[in-house]
């Protein structure tokens, strides 16, 4: 039972009314100061976070298997239960684009730049020397390479582990071929050693494909092409699209062209450059949607808050949609070299997960408007024709955008 208060006596510290409950009638400020001992403020923190997980045990489940249900309740009134439209929204999204950027990092990072690996490792030196000390000075000129790989800073952690591995089969091809000359092989401590973090020096040769770290390559635009010259737009926004073409050749042509470090790190930069500019736009895609809802609906005489928060609760739903089948395929991709025959289940999961976000808008557009399956299908088929491009346009200068990073 909450304990009864008597606030007589007490004047608002900002305005001087009197107050007579918790907060000031006049300015609304609370009576409880935020000077708090550290506790307090703990146990406000813990009451805080257990209020909102109680919140998303009751929307995540509707939100995913009940189309319409969410956005029904918040047209009934009923929204204490449930987390606010645009804040699911807004976490799903950001959710859900942070765990596709690490799904896309970790595939990139299997990618070889230009078509060449990043790290090469090369015993034709080793298996060419004549005496045992030519076979030790051509084991150290190559670990000096992938030692200095080590320090570009560049480089993903699955090829920082594939280095750790070759550096073990160097030292054991060395050891094999010393075995050969009629010389002392490598001890198993040294061979299983990692790899020295001492620092290189500048005259070291790192082989990172055909690259050093003296000679960078620095693309420069091609001084022949025309600028970006609009004549109905400022000489701002004109001077601002050169920029960003600029940046964006540069970034190309590092990929395509550069040394495969220099070519790791402008994928690297651009990918990031892209999913940087995406939950921008999918804010701005969201009125845009709640207004195409609006002109396709416009005889149900609803507001377009209404329209708005149909848009919302979609979006969040499509988001939830994404994150589960990145999880999905992600979890399907570790398991397979463990456990093969996960494989068949996981893969039917996929399939009845992407069929199931056509189906839930449907159910979703039907419930809540609330017309025949006749005229829910032409206007579903209409609106969904509508948003791909739309969405199509977006992600295409979401892309150019990305890319100028």
């Amino acid at each position: 039972m909450k304990q009864l208060t008597s606030y007589e006596g007490l004047h608002c510290a900002n305005c001087g009314a009197s107050m007579q409950g918790e907060f000031c009638h006049e300015c609304g400020q609370s009576i409880h100061s935020v000077l708090k001992p550290m506790h307090h403020m703990v146990e406000e923190t813990v009451e805080t976070v257990l209020h909102i997980d109680g919140r998303i045990v009751h929307t995540l489940p509707p939100l995913f298997l009940k189309p319409g249900f969410l956005t029904l309740e918040y047209f009934a009134g009923r929204r204490v239960r449930y987390i606010a439209p645009f804040r699911l929204m807004f976490v799903l999204c950001l959710l859900s684009f942070f765990v596709i950027h690490l799904a896309v990092d970790r595939l990139a990072a299997m990618i070889p730049a230009n078509g060449r690996p990043l790290v090469e490792m090369n015993t034709k030196s080793i298996d060419a020397a004549t005496s045992p000390a030519q076979v030790r000075e051509a084991l150290q000129e190559e670990l000096d390479g992938l030692q200095g790989a080590t320090q570009t800073g560049v480089l993903p952690q699955n090829v920082l582990d594939q280095i750790q591995v070759d550096t073990q089969k160097l030292r054991q091809k060395a050891s094999q071929r010393l075995v050969e000359l009629g010389a002392a092989p490598i001890s198993a401590a040294s061979i299983a050693a990692p790899l020295s973090a001492a620092p290189v020096q500048p005259h070291d040769r790192v082989k990172i494909g055909d690259a050093t770290p003296n000679k960078p390559s620095i693309p420069v635009v091609d001084e022949t092409s025309k600028p970006v010259q609009i004549s109905w737009l400022p000489d701002v926004v004109n001077g601002r699209l050169n920029t960003f073409r600029e940046h964006i050749f540069n970034n190309w042509h590092t990929y395509k062209h550069g040394d495969p470090a220099a070519s790791a790190d402008a994928k690297q930069r651009m990918i990031s450059g892209v999913f940087s500019v995406l939950p921008a736009t999918m804010f701005v895609l969201m009125p845009l949607f709640a207004l195409m809802l609006k002109l396709f609906y416009v005889f149900r005489r609803r507001l377009y808050m209404e329209h708005l928060i149909v848009a919302l609760h979609s979006h969040a739903f499509l988001f939830l949609w994404l994150l589960l089948c990145t999880l999905l395929a992600m979890l399907a991709n570790w398991l397979e070299p463990h456990a093969l025959w996960t494989t068949y289940p996981l893969n039917w999961l996929e399939r009845i997960l992407l069929l199931w976000a056509p189906i839930y808008l449907l159910l979703m557009q039907k419930r809540v408007y609330r017309q025949g399956w006749p005229m829910t299908l032409l206007k579903f088929w209409f609106v969904g024709w509508c948003y791909f491009w739309l969405l199509t346009l977006a992600l295409v200068i979401a892309a150019a955008l990305g890319m100028a990073h």
